[in-house]
């Protein structure tokens, strides 16, 4: 069926947006074979995973709505393919797998991805992709993602872009070495087929869109939809007052003291942003470097958030922002800094690019947010005679804005996992949670208030587990605006309200932890907007 023609290029407008929705449609339901055959909590249950899909040149079209900060792994991912191999060498059937940051795409290695070519009738249309959290890959520690990590060879098994299924027959060699690169070996071979299987469901839908309006036909759709999405943008960044805006915002300091700076440089001028790191801190040596695909999906997510959350997240949006950050600086590492941790540093990130949009657009004006904390309980499960490995990231809040309070125990921006609900966690580990509240720090108050973090306790069950730690905000907390408090700090602490309580680190590994242990993790606030009683 060939769509009417009625608009002055020749392509009908209604036929454009039901094919923006339609590819839109196919990543929700990739998202959704993923979450309900995948093996591991934090896929199944905590839906740490993202989906995509591209046109032939690479382009994106859509991504699901799950974590903005996956683009960065996505994109990058089908670069990689595209790049290491021609079109001329796939065929249909085709999936390869790859989470390096520097060789294969990725922006961290437990993001593991699952790229496919996709064909119709001998051509290539496109590329679906998936990607997923493994709860371990390997490497120094369990979970795969520990901020001390010195380099990235300690953080796991890297993988450039390798075939994973070879013209539709899965390769079992491929699997077998992921799995055995991990501590949880069963889980990582279900979660590979779990993404495997949500890129079949692209490949048939695909097939079916272009069946459906000719290969040709929906290319030139496509091309109309990502024009229409860059003017939508660019009309978004006309009305933003022309100028130079720049903004400072800190992590955490080494333990030594030095201060971590993220400097934004935002450029607004004819209808596009220009965002410049120039001036960050140099890459540490330490996993809380940020790649530069990690980068510029915060950039994304920040913009989209502030300026026009309705947007559709394809090419059309990302190519109207331009990004430049120096090699060998925290948010643009290179090989082989360390990166596992690099999604709480997005949560500074994304304060020092939404204090810079601030500026512009005062009314879209936000407080500094508290990002998500990272705990990793690890040991044998008595019950079940086998090795556990639990990630979660225990969500923070968001700063107040400059019309509303910021809203509490929420993901900030590009992350958007959930908490790992308590049913789940305590029928897959041998943990009770016994605590899980909204914390009441008085900190973050303003004229509109900051939101409040979490609390939850953790007591062990099991004779021995260790935990490894990934604290922000601990020691620089998200800062207020106009006036406005300071949003809580986080923190760690062992055996709370006993005589052995214990403050820990923000950033510790294999702390060894004893049946009946509790471990309180308390996450950081967003800060006030203007001065209370204003």
């Amino acid at each position: 069926m060939t769509p009417a023609s009625t608009s002055a290029t020749g392509l009908d407008p209604i036929t454009t947006e039901v094919i923006g929705s339609a590819v839109f449609a196919i990543t929700e339901e990739m998202s959704g074979a993923l979450m309900r055959t995948a093996y591991s909590p934090n896929i199944r249950e905590r839906g740490d995973c993202s989906t995509g899909l591209f046109d032939a040149r690479g382009r994106v079209l859509a991504q699901s709505q799950r974590l903005p900060l996956h683009m960065g792994s996505l994109l990058g991912s089908v670069r990689a393919v595209h790049e290491r191999h021609p079109v001329e060498s796939l065929k249909p059937g085709d999936m390869f797998v790859a989470n390096d940051p520097y060789h294969g795409g990725g922006s961290h290695l437990p993001d593991v991805n699952v790229v496919a070519p996709v064909f119709h009738r001998g051509r290539l249309v496109g590329y679906a992709a998936s990607t997923a959290h493994h709860s371990d890959v390997g490497g120094t520690v369990a979970g795969s993602e520990s901020a001390d990590c010195r380099e990235i060879f300690q953080e796991g098994l890297r993988l450039p872009p390798v075939k994973i299924v070879d013209g539709g027959t899965v390769n079992e060699d491929v699997i077998a070495v992921v799995a055995l690169n991990s501590r949880v070996p069963g889980d990582r071979g279900g979660d590979l087929r779990a993404q495997i299987a949500a890129n079949r469901v692209a490949e048939q839908r695909l097939t079916e869109l272009a069946g459906r309006y000719g290969t040709e036909t929906l290319q030139e759709y496509v091309d109309a939809l990502l024009e229409a999405t860059e003017r939508r943008i660019r009309a978004r960044y006309a009305e933003i007052t022309p100028g130079v805006y720049e903004h400072d915002a800190y992590m955490d300091p080494l333990p030594d003291g030095t201060p971590l700076r993220i400097h934004v440089r935002l450029e607004v001028t004819g209808g596009r942003l220009m965002f410049d790191f120039t001036g960050s801190s140099p890459q540490m040596p330490y996993a809380r470097n940020i790649p530069f695909a990690a980068l510029a999906a915060t950039v994304f997510c920040v913009v989209k958030a502030l300026l026009d959350p309705a947007i559709a997240t394809n090419d059309g949006f990302y190519r109207s922002v331009e990004i430049h950050a120096p090699e060998g600086t925290i948010v643009h590492p290179v090989e082989p800094a360390p990166v596992g941790a690099r999604a709480l540093s997005c949560g500074v990130l994304a304060d020092a690019i939404a204090g810079a949009l601030s500026l512009a657009a005062p009314d879209r004006m936000v407080a500094g947010s508290g990002p998500h904390q990272l705990v990793i309980f690890a040991g044998l499960d008595e019950r079940t005679r086998n090795y556990f490995v639990n990630y979660e990231t225990i969500a923070g809040a968001l700063g107040a804005t400059a019309s509303h309070d910021g809203l509490d125990a929420v993901r900030v921006y590009a992350s958007g996992a959930a908490n790992l609900p308590v049913e789940a966690l305590e029928r897959a580990f041998p943990l009770r949670v016994e605590r899980y509240e909204l914390r009441d720090d008085p900190a973050g108050a303003g004229a509109h208030s900051g939101g409040r973090g979490i609390r939850r306790d953790y007591r062990v069950l099991s004779e021995t587990a260790r935990i490894s730690l990934t604290g922000e905000r601990h020691r620089e907390p998200a800062r207020g605006v106009l006036g406005g408090r300071d949003g809580a700090t986080g923190r760690f602490l062992l055996n709370p309200g006993t005589e052995n309580e214990e403050e820990l680190p923000r950033i510790a590994r294999d702390v060894l932890l004893r049946a009946g242990d509790v471990l309180r993790v308390e996450t950081p606030g967003g800060a006030g907007y203007g001065k209370a009683g204003q």
